[in-house]
């Protein structure tokens, strides 16, 4: 029997990056995965909604379970407005909200990609000093140093 000197295959590589169509068919590729995380996102944006009142931040979660969940606003203790460079450019930004209330010990509710974030956030913030005057509340921190 002959010795082998060489084996090999078609490349799969080969044809992406050395054809037209295998080119195309890494477009698609792309266009493909690109559809699909635009969907993944489309759902987690579809499962939450956050509606805003005179006293309450509430949080809906779930498409097939769903949670409710509220945050008082005369107990928000900071809101803050994050965005990049392409989020200005496509108006959008994320909101974090850390507050007394137990939805937020854990670390602060964000909201992320949200359309007109400036205007949403002062929005809040007068919101949120309307709650505090008529429930006649006031901050107060204490840090460890004080106690």
């Amino acid at each position: 029997m002959p010795e082998v000197l060489d084996r090999f295959r078609s490349s799969t590589w080969g044809w992406l990056r050395g054809t037209l169509l295998g080119w195309l068919t890494l477009l698609l590729c792309l266009v493909g995965v690109g559809f699909l995380i635009i969907l993944v996102q489309w759902i987690r944006n579809l499962g939450v909604t956050y509606e805003l009142t005179e006293d309450r931040l509430i949080l809906r979660k779930g498409i097939f379970v769903k949670s409710i969940d509220e945050i008082e606003l005369y107990r928000v203790k900071d809101v803050r407005m994050d965005f990049t460079l392409v989020n200005q450019w496509a108006g959008i930004g994320t909101i974090s909200i850390d507050s007394s209330d137990e939805t937020t010990r854990a670390g602060a509710l964000v909201i992320p990609h949200i359309e007109r974030a400036a205007e949403r956030r002062e929005e809040l913030r007068r919101l949120v000093d309307a709650a505090r005057q008529k429930r006649r509340v006031r901050e107060l921190d204490v840090s460890s140093e004080m106690l």
